[in-house]
């Protein structure tokens, strides 16, 4: 969105308001969030009533823009300020909101975007795989078995998305699973040495490794590209100066959102079109 557009629409309530409701409905049936129906009648300007189970609710009920009590323009500089990589203590100072009241919002679009994670295709023709750490102290073992670090999956497409997880382990049962999930099957995967990725071709997988101790790349054979976002999310999570481990998978698909749509200039539509979508239940 160009700045004299948002500028247009950050203007009034009303229009920042009309918006977001595009954003709500303009894909979708009008359904109740208590029962699901679709026969929904609009029984005052701001309320709607289900035609089966008569509940009673509003356009935003039960989405995640209900999370927060403010304005819908208040929302729209949340937006803008986010898409911006503001921090949240500046994005306060310049909209004249408590600090607390915008670490909230800037929480709750991140579960937008974890959201998403399982609307997402499978990935497919070539694929590289590999796992990082993330967090704990600087000084003793880096990498493989360093102690306090949170260990993170990754699977990238080559001139497409990377999907990113925090995981419990790096074992081969763990990757494994997450390979089958998220990678078409007969997809050609890429990875280092690392002995878990040895039974990906008993997974349907075509599979080649790199040996990181002689070379980093052979030919087609490397993972460049996924060690290209590890150094991208990394850097980017310097500046929150730590995260919760219970915060972190939501800061790490903030990281995922912002890799896949780096090239992209709409970023706050999308973040709005999230945000009207009803919560979902995390596991």
């Amino acid at each position: 969105m160009d700045l004299k557009t948002f500028q247009d629409i950050v203007y009034k309530e009303e229009k920042a308001k009309r918006f977001f409701l595009r954003q709500r409905w303009q894909a979708r049936r009008k359904t109740c969030p208590h029962c699901e129906h679709v026969r929904v009648l609009r029984i005052r300007r701001q309320r709607l009533r289900c035609a089966r189970c008569r509940y009673e609710f509003g356009d935003f009920t039960g989405t995640y823009l209900a999370l927060l009590r403010i304005e819908f323009r208040e929302w729209l500089w949340l937006l803008k300020l986010f898409e911006l990589e503001v921090s949240a203590r500046k994005a306060a100072r310049q909209l004249g909101l408590s600090y607390p009241t915008v670490l909230k919002g800037f929480q709750v679009i991140r579960q937008a975007l974890a959201a998403q994670d399982r609307d997402f295709p499978l990935l497919r023709g070539e694929v590289e795989a590999d796992e990082a750490y993330f967090g704990g102290r600087r000084k003793g073992k880096r990498g493989r078995g360093a102690a306090g670090k949170v260990p993170v999956f990754g699977i990238l497409e080559r001139a497409g998305q990377v999907r990113v997880e925090v995981v419990p382990n790096v074992k081969a049962e763990t990757l494994l699973t997450l390979a089958v999930k998220k990678v078409r099957r007969g997809s050609m995967v890429y990875t280092d040495r690392y002995q878990s990725y040895d039974s990906l071709m008993f997974c349907g997988f075509r599979h080649l490794q790199v040996d990181h101790s002689q070379r980093f790349a052979s030919g087609k054979v490397f993972i460049n590209g996924l060690e290209g976002f590890w150094s991208y999310a990394k850097e980017r999570l310097i500046k929150f100066h730590g995260v919760s481990k219970e915060k972190f998978p939501f800061y790490l698909k903030e990281m995922e959102f912002r890799y896949n749509h780096r090239k992209e200039n709409n970023l706050l539509v999308i973040l709005a079109e999230y945000l009207t979508q009803p919560v979902a239940k995390l596991l």
